[in-house]
């Protein structure tokens, strides 16, 4: 597991990088996960107060089903995860993700506290990117109300989520989405801001 646990951190310290050059995990700000077994849930998680931009593959803690750090197996201090793993493991549970991102990006902080009943998109090539034709069909990205509570939040994550969108804007604080693994995660994410960021363009 040590092995597999450095190889998801190349990855997660790669992607981090590339959203904090886009500005969207800015000072330490926003975490990164990804899946690496099912039974039991296991996840490789950012490790709390890190710089974004320059995460290393050590930089990762090993998360349960609760987001709660595993012991490593030779007595080491496990370190300590995202204050928001719990919430990974949660999406990861009910959408069968295999990488979660969440970044704090200025379109879905503002979009999301001027539409708390959701943002619908339409007749957008990008739409594509998330697996919805360009035409003729809506897509509402869910918005959720904030808290400090990531079973609470959780809670209000499933309550409101689309199966077709696989993504969530929490008001006030920023952007979560997933996808099977890293690579389309990034890609839902970054199609995902720029449906925000059209919006926010339009003056909506």
């Amino acid at each position: 597991m040590d092995a597999e646990l450095e190889r998801a951190g190349a990855v997660l310290a790669a992607e981090a990088a590339r959203f904090a050059s886009f500005g969207w995990m800015r000072g330490t700000s926003g975490n990164l996960s990804v899946v690496l077994s099912r039974d039991p849930l296991r996840l490789a998680v950012t490790a709390s107060g890190r710089d974004k931009g320059e995460l290393t593959p050590s930089d990762v803690v090993l998360v349960d089903a609760a987001g709660a750090a595993v012991p490593l197996p030779d007595g080491r201090e496990p370190g300590r995860p995202s204050a928001e793993a719990e919430l990974h493991a949660r999406v990861a549970r009910l959408t069968g993700a295999g990488a979660v991102v969440h970044v704090h990006t200025v379109a879905s902080v503002a979009l999301g506290r001027r539409h708390p009943a959701g943002l619908v998109f339409k007749d957008l090539e990008m739409l594509k990117g998330v697996g919805h034709p360009a035409e003729d069909e809506e897509i509402t990205l869910p918005v959720i109300a904030n808290s400090q509570d990531m079973r609470v939040l959780g809670d209000r994550l499933e309550e409101a989520r689309d199966p077709r969108m696989p993504a969530v804007v929490v008001a006030g604080h920023g952007l979560y989405v997933w996808g099977a693994d890293p690579r389309q995660a990034r890609h839902h994410t970054e199609v995902v801001e720029w449906l925000l960021e059209l919006e926010l363009a339009g003056g909506r």
